[in-house]
């Protein structure tokens, strides 16, 4: 089936499901205050589009690509994007909710985590090379078998990041981030 193309639309307070998302390609689309929570997202492709105050939460996310697009204001609880596209792929959250979310095993270079809470979301695996957390609530999230060379952790906070299992190559920590990467030594840092 020939996916259907959808360019420089807005969409506003509207409640979107698989049957006006599978198989369709949106571009240039701005959707404001839209609740994807019924979407599993099949075969869908979204290109520099931007979202605003959108619900996801907890939406199956399934076969998607998401080249040059921005979440603001978002809510992610509880989504696993480890079936995204990862071919052709970039996509950034700025204050956007993501608490439980998955991007496991994920490559995830210079992506951008703006201001999002993050608590107990799982990097296991993933490729977090050059990406940048600003001022995030990295609490109880999981950095296992992580590649995180060059990335920025130096204005997020609450995290535990084991630099023997991890690959931390340059990466970024402030004076304040230092307890927890030394967490698993049960010592304390004043």
């Amino acid at each position: 089936m020939r996916p259907d193309y959808i360019l420089d639309e807005e969409f506003r307070d509207q409640t979107f499901d698989d049957n006006n998302t599978k198989f369709k390609d949106f571009e240039n689309c701005t959707f404001h205050n839209c609740d994807f929570r019924t979407c599993s997202f099949q075969t869908v492709t979204f290109i520099d589009c931007t979202f605003f105050d959108c619900n996801f939460q907890e939406t199956k996310v399934n076969y998607v690509s998401l080249r040059g697009v921005f979440f603001n204001r978002c809510n992610f609880t509880a989504v696993n994007f480890a079936m995204t596209d990862q071919v052709i792929y970039e996509f950034h959250f700025k204050d956007c909710l993501l608490d439980y979310s998955q991007f496991y095993a994920l490559k995830l270079k210079k992506m951008q985590f703006i201001n999002c809470s993050m608590i107990a979301v799982d990097f296991m695996g993933s490729d977090l090379t050059e990406v940048l957390f600003d001022n995030c609530n990295l609490r109880r999230a999981v950095f296992i078998d992580t590649i995180a060379n060059k990335a920025d952790f130096s204005t997020s906070y609450d995290y535990a990041f084991d630099p023997d299992k991890n690959k931390i190559k340059k990466a970024v920590f402030s004076v304040d981030g230092l307890k927890g990467l030394l967490e698993k030594y049960d010592i304390v840092v004043k």
